[in-house]
């Protein structure tokens, strides 16, 4: 009896130990077919709020490439920081995740997938490329950390998948994922470009004003100006003044005869698509294809914003401008001026 009872026992152990080393196996394997994959994309180019083989951005391209291997990942860095389990970099595999951290805002910023030998591709701003985690002089002094998730299964994902969905939309309490401008806005947040207030709101129905606008803008566009401010309502100190100066002298937000800038004017909807045209020259951008867009019922063809009016339209990457009227002389939402540059930058 004794020696049935043995023999019973170390059969559950032997089949346990097979199992396991066949579930180890398969992880390993899917470990380094996920980076294989992964280097299918090299040279792919980058898009903003890019997700599909036609263009990526940085979390749009970890996503596309883990989602073939049934793992659902968040959709920003930050947040694919926050699963999986951590490694140190001397025990990293091909496939797992590399993270980086104030590239082009404070905090996690970047994701990458590690290939092996001190290397790991990723979407940045030339596109899928590769670098060197120890040698690159821009990456290397910015990498954080790295995690592992190559051994999670859909069956098991599922729940950080919902909850990844309810942070995206949680991200601001008072923005609904049903709201025609959500992706722009959050895609936008992502980089750095727009901000919400401190008590989480982002306030999309809230005008936006020329101080505001000026900041955003030049978030993206990073311009300096070769002296400081002068005009009578901004103070030098003013959070807002770097940027307004560098608009200003641009000639892309400039100030009143006043010697004002009007800093806290609201921004009309026709004054917002005219900004947005001179900051990222939406109407060079269509190869006339202006002509060809129906025009709004409430947009004469002698406005003096006409060719930016309808090349906004044109290039909207949302629902927000497909109407019929535009509402010209409507004070423009945070909201909308999130749409328009967020469809500039993803039109790109």
């Amino acid at each position: 009896m004794k020696i049935r009872v043995y023999q019973f026992v170390m059969v559950v152990f032997l089949m346990s130990t097979i199992q396991f080393m066949s579930l180890n196996k398969v992880s390993a394997a899917n470990s380094n077919e996920i980076a294989s994959y992964a280097e299918k994309f090299y040279g792919t180019p980058y898009k903003f709020g890019g997700t599909t083989p036609s263009g990526f951005d940085c979390s749009g391209y970890i996503r596309y490439v883990f989602n073939e291997f049934n793992i659902s990942l968040p959709r920003t860095s930050a947040d694919q920081f926050r699963v999986g389990t951590s490694v140190s970099k001397e025990n990293l595999m091909p496939g797992d995740l590399v993270f980086f951290a104030n590239t082009y805002k404070k905090g996690i910023s970047h994701t990458g997938i590690y290939l092996g030998n001190n290397e790991f591709i990723s979407a940045k701003s030339h596109g899928v490329l590769k670098a060197n985690l120890k040698t690159d002089p821009y990456w290397a002094p910015k990498y954080v950390g790295a995690k592992r998730v190559a051994n999670i299964t859909k069956v098991a994902f599922d729940h950080v998948q919902l909850t990844s969905a309810e942070q995206m939309s949680e991200v601001f309490r008072d923005l609904s994922i049903e709201h025609p401008a959500f992706e722009a806005i959050i895609a936008l947040n992502e980089i750095g470009v727009i901000k919400g207030y401190e008590d989480s709101t982002f306030r999309p129905e809230k005008s936006i004003t020329r101080g505001q606008a000026a900041a955003m803008i030049n978030r993206e566009l990073k311009l300096e100006a070769s002296t400081e401010v002068t005009f009578k309502d901004v103070a030098p100190d003013h959070q807002f003044a770097a940027d307004i100066a560098a608009l200003n002298e641009a000639g892309i937000l400039q100030g009143y005869e006043t010697g004002e800038f009007g800093i806290n004017d609201k921004l009309t909807r026709a004054h917002l698509a005219a900004i947005v045209d001179r900051a990222f020259n939406l109407e060079s951008q269509m190869n006339g294809e202006v002509q060809g867009v129906s025009n709004y019922n409430d947009v004469p063809k002698s406005h003096w914003a006409f060719g930016a009016i309808l090349a906004l339209k044109t290039l909207d990457q949302t629902t927000v401008f497909q109407t019929k009227t535009f509402n010209i002389g409507k004070e423009a939402t945070r909201a909308e001026f999130s749409a328009a540059v967020y469809s500039v930058i993803a039109g790109r």
